[in-house]
């Protein structure tokens, strides 16, 4: 082998090193991403959870509220009770 070939071999040789180094660190990386949408996943579906729950008593919460009418209605039975008190204190 002449000096030349010999020089060849080694570029040759480390650039296989290289290859091999990066394809080592490149699966390394490979598991790293595994692992985040692993976890990403689990946040997700606990986040689609948690807002399911809040809709659901968002809605129950609506439910329960007074329409326009009946809290106008309301209104006027506190007056009417404002007015009562207002006669009893008054008769005492």
């Amino acid at each position: 082998m002449n000096d030349t070939q010999k020089m060849l071999q080694a570029i040759i040789n480390g650039q296989s090193t290289l290859t091999q180094e990066l394809l080592i660190k490149m699966d390394k990386i490979d598991k790293k991403v595994d692992g985040l949408e692993v976890k990403l996943d689990k946040v997700e579906e606990n986040l689609t959870g948690r807002i399911d729950k809040l809709g659901k008593q968002l809605a129950y919460l609506e439910d329960d509220t007074p329409t326009r009418e009946e809290f106008d209605n309301l209104e006027k039975s506190v007056d009417n009770v404002d007015n009562i008190e207002q006669k009893v204190s008054s008769a005492l």
